[in-house]
């Protein structure tokens, strides 16, 4: 089906701002995984007497803030091969035993982003075009994570909604998806559609039904 064409408008949160709503989303003590891009944000967001354990997919449990430039050590990178810091108490494993984490439901909630998100929460997060080669490790973690939070635009670059009824894009998973946040909305995942949490102060909700072609409940 054709997707309508919106003028995007420059309004909504900023994805630092979206970051940190998401952070305070995040249970204290939990196990999370922060996927590639827009969702490594999230950890610079968590308040500091919450305790967060980290995961990265390529073998690293109790994964900390990215490296300063005095700290960079490239045998010591996360999943979007980016230099990253260990905790005190941290470890790295093989990577077949951090997935042995995930296929066997110890990662709490997984952040990430997509292309598509369906109104039964189903998820598209990469294509077989110019785009993101491959499904990677999205697909283990959607089926294993016990929450999937998506950080996303509300609209492409071309104006197109990415809430819809159903993805056109192939699907990292079906109805996986426990909360989207975007830069106009936050929305939680039911039966009949996206359940309408919260909306951004500068966003009128007709608008943002012109935004979002799956069905939105208040």
């Amino acid at each position: 089906m054709m997707k309508s064409k919106l003028k995007t408008l420059k309004l909504g949160w900023t994805r630092n701002q979206i970051a940190s709503k998401i952070a305070n989303d995040l249970p204290h003590g939990s196990y999370v995984n922060l996927g590639i891009g827009m969702p490594e944000l999230v950890s610079q967001f968590v308040e500091e007497n919450k305790e967060i354990i980290y995961h990265s997919e390529n073998g690293l449990l109790g994964m900390g803030p990215p490296a300063l430039e005095n700290e960079v050590d490239y045998e010591l990178i996360n999943a979007g091969k980016k230099p990253v810091t260990i905790l005190p108490g941290g470890s790295f494993c093989h990577h077949a035993d951090s997935f042995s984490m995930i296929r066997g439901g110890h990662i709490d909630i997984c952040v990430l982003g997509a292309m598509e998100v369906s109104e039964n929460g189903d998820l598209a997060n990469w294509t077989t075009g110019k785009g993101i080669p491959a499904v990677g490790g999205a697909m283990d973690l959607v089926a294993g994570a016990k929450n999937i939070f998506v950080m996303t635009d509300h609209l492409t670059k071309y104006g197109e909604p990415k809430l819809l009824k159903e993805c056109s894009l192939p699907l990292t998973g079906k109805s996986v998806v426990t909360r989207v946040y975007t830069n106009y909305a936050i929305f939680g995942i039911e039966k009949s559609g996206f359940k309408l949490l919260e909306i951004n102060e500068d966003i009128n909700f007709d608008y943002l039904k012109k935004c979002t072609e799956g069905k939105i409940i208040q």
